[in-house]
């Protein structure tokens, strides 16, 4: 993962799980936006997905469709009504899910790059802060991050992205979490109940683990961004 290298844009951010997913996301706004997309009562919120090759279809304005609602209980867009927030995503590797465009790896990598950009945006308040990981059934076991090897074994059985949002929101008890799910697309022609809550429950622990490394991250670009700073203070 990488914060920052995109220029003319607010925030921008690079994330992966390996090679085998990777994705861009560069964040702008609050910017002036379009007097038929105006909303008097908060900022308009607009992400766009941009595919390896080609140029975007359906199937990219359905999951720009879908991170939108991910990330959108994250982000508190009343501050800044009459304007717009922008996300856009683009694919740095293509998709190995041969039964659908886009595998849930390469969602999961987008959704956490489109949380990296907005944190190195700094300008959209956020209330917490939402992660992603992807889960695959093969066999009898449930994997994290399944590589493309064993997606190739998953046959329909199972597998699907969850994302969660952490953040201590106010009135929160001792007691109660510090997270919830706030998107899932699992697939399976299974169906049974008991799999998809495994899965999630695996995939909570798996998230927490990318919210640490994003902390570690963000932490160590703003100290960068600051040794930089006293640098030019210094030299001037």
């Amino acid at each position: 993962m990488s914060l920052g290298g995109l220029a003319r844009v607010d925030g921008s951010a690079r994330f992966s799980f390996g090679t085998s997913t990777a994705a861009l996301t560069s964040v702008s706004g609050p910017i002036e936006v379009r007097l038929a997309t105006e909303n008097p009562s908060q900022a308009t919120f607009d992400v766009s997905i941009r595919p390896l090759s080609s140029i975007p279809g359906i199937e990219s304005k359905s999951l720009a469709s879908m991170i939108r609602l991910a990330l959108l209980p994250s982000l508190i867009l009343t501050t800044n009504p009459r304007s717009l927030v922008q996300i856009v995503v683009q694919a740095l590797a293509p998709s190995y899910d041969t039964s659908s465009k886009w595998d849930s790896g390469l969602v999961a990598a987008m959704i956490n790059a489109s949380t990296m950009a907005l944190l190195n945006a700094g300008s959209i308040p956020m209330r917490g802060v939402v992660c992603a990981v992807a889960v695959a059934r093969v066999g009898n076991a449930l994997l994290v991050d399944p590589s493309p090897e064993e997606m190739a074994k998953v046959d329909g059985s199972g597998s699907g992205c969850f994302a969660f949002m952490f953040g201590h929101s106010v009135g929160r008890t001792p007691n109660e979490p510090d997270f919830t799910c706030v998107w899932s697309n699992w697939r399976g022609n299974n169906g049974r109940d008991e799999d998809v809550i495994a899965a999630r429950d695996l995939a909570k622990g798996s998230a927490r683990q990318v919210l640490e490394a994003i902390k570690a991250s963000v932490g160590e670009g703003f100290k960068a961004t600051q040794d930089e700073e006293n640098q030019q203070l210094g030299a001037s």
